[in-house]
């Protein structure tokens, strides 16, 4: 196990840091672009990235690119929401994704504003559907700009910070404690574990603006009013 903990933490820092940031900042733009966000793992590609920082040069210039990649894959659904978005919602592929998820999205925006801008980047599904349904509610681009950066930076600094801190730690162990992977390996099912009990809190605490009511039927994205 520590063998191969070495070997995959020596290959990413062995990687040009600029071909590794760029990678990990559009694996971002990709993540959070509409409908290929959802199945793109953009947070595993930042943290695998994160993994091979070894300076402080390369952990500003990470998380600038994620950051990048994160505001500019939800600009382009914010822009195509403004323009094309009850198209894509009646595509095909709209369609597959289920009528339910979108009247959730449109629900979800009309109750929290800008706030459920914010709290979508830490949401499944949403974080990809939010941006085209805040272009669909006419939400003026400054306002949504500023919640999705906002909430881009905390990602970007979250996820980076967990995994060059994870990789100085085991660097640290590997050379002093035997059996140093398999202590790397319990700490990071810790670190999943506590993000998953964190998820739910943060679910549970917003379950009244995500449900929809049983008999409620779906709507359209709210007007500009109710989000401006």
């Amino acid at each position: 196990m520590t063998e191969l903990l070495d070997t995959l933490i020596a290959a990413l820092r062995d990687l040009d840091p600029v071909l590794r940031t760029i990678i990990a900042g559009i694996g971002m733009l990709l993540e959070t672009s509409v409908f290929i966000g959802l199945i793109v793992p953009g947070d595993t590609i930042a943290i695998v990235a994160s993994l091979g920082v070894s300076s402080p040069t390369q952990y500003g210039w990470l998380v600038f690119a994620l950051v990048c990649g994160a505001v500019a894959g939800e600009s382009i659904g914010f822009a195509l929401g403004r323009w094309v978005g009850p198209r894509l919602r009646t595509s095909r592929l709209g369609r597959r994704l289920g009528e339910r998820k979108w009247a959730l999205a449109d629900h979800y925006l009309g109750k929290r504003g800008g706030v459920a801008v914010f709290l979508s980047r830490f949401l499944p599904v949403l974080h990809s559907l939010i941006p085209l349904t805040a272009g669909m509610a006419g939400m003026r681009y400054r306002k949504f700009l500023a919640w999705t950066a906002s909430a881009s930076i905390i990602w970007a600094v979250i996820v980076v910070s967990l995994g060059a801190g994870a990789a100085a730690g085991y660097e640290q162990l590997a050379g002093r404690v035997k059996g140093a992977g398999f202590i790397f390996v319990g700490g990071a099912l810790l670190v999943v574990i506590v993000l998953w009990v964190l998820k739910r809190a943060f679910m549970k605490r917003e379950r009244a603006h995500l449900e929809l009511e049983p008999t409620a039927p779906a709507t359209p994205a709210p007007s500009v009013s109710a989000v401006d």
